[in-house]
């Protein structure tokens, strides 16, 4: 399977980074996972409406620009689904086994996901109502992910490696 996390921004926290490659290192006996940046577009902090969807606009053209057409798309969107982990598990599965081998997760910038993303998804998936970080989220999706391959062959969860 080859997953792709799609994400705005670069990541600068040390120990994010660290905690990324761990879960980038467990799961590459599994898939091929890579993390696919698009640049976050400058944006005012305290910016009107117009400003908000014209930042989104922007950086879902440039998230989409790197999406294939065969790809099946999952964005994180707060008003997604809520799956427990075992379903994420059994979804992911189900994916590769009736080929959807190029799979991309979108994790949106500050301000969200533009409508062009969303309505490209296939699914759209919620960790939660509480709202993330979106350098977080990275971490947290990759540690899912890995978890799902761990259910889907039984194994134990194995905190140190």
């Amino acid at each position: 399977m080859n997953i792709s996390i799609m994400t705005v921004g670069k990541l600068k926290e040390k120990y994010l980074k660290q905690g990324i490659q761990e879960y980038e290192k467990r799961l590459s006996s599994y898939a091929n996972v890579q993390v696919v940046e698009a640049p976050d577009e400058k944006a005012p902090e305290n910016m009107s409406e117009a400003e908000v969807l014209q930042v989104k606009q922007k950086e879902g053209e440039r998230i989409l620009s790197k999406i294939n057409s065969d790809t099946y798309v999952i964005a994180l969107a707060i008003e997604g689904k809520k799956w427990t982990s075992e379903r994420f598990a059994k979804e992911l599965d189900q994916l590769a086994t009736y080929g959807k081998s190029k799979v991309a997760f979108i994790i949106g910038g500050s301000v969200g996901l533009s409508d062009d993303v969303l309505k490209r998804a296939n699914l759209h998936l919620s960790f939660s109502d509480m709202t993330f970080p979106h350098q977080l989220m990275r971490l947290v999706l990759l540690e899912q992910i890995y978890r799902a391959f761990r259910i889907n062959r039984n194994e134990p969860y194995i905190l140190q490696g």
